[in-house]
């Protein structure tokens, strides 16, 4: 049994609002708790996120390990 007056409140279904909409209930100390990213619109959950290589940085480790990538093998 915990003490009484010394843990703060329980919110057994507080709400996570993204966007202004509910995402989902929890359990927490706070009744509503406001988020700007999940991993319901992160890019790299949503599959919308690209490696974008403007300087060729890639190809130059590669280069200059003596690694090359799988394409280059079979060609």
């Amino acid at each position: 049994m915990p003490k009484s007056n010394i843990h703060p409140t329980w919110y057994p279904e507080a709400k996570v609002f993204c966007d202004g909409q509910v995402i989902f209930t929890i359990g927490s100390t706070v009744p509503e708790i406001y988020i700007d990213v999940w991993s319901g619109n992160h890019p790299f959950y949503t599959g919308s996120q690209t490696i974008i290589d403007s300087e060729g940085r890639v190809d130059r480790f590669m280069k200059k390990y003596g690694l090359s990538s799988e394409t280059e093998k079979t060609s």
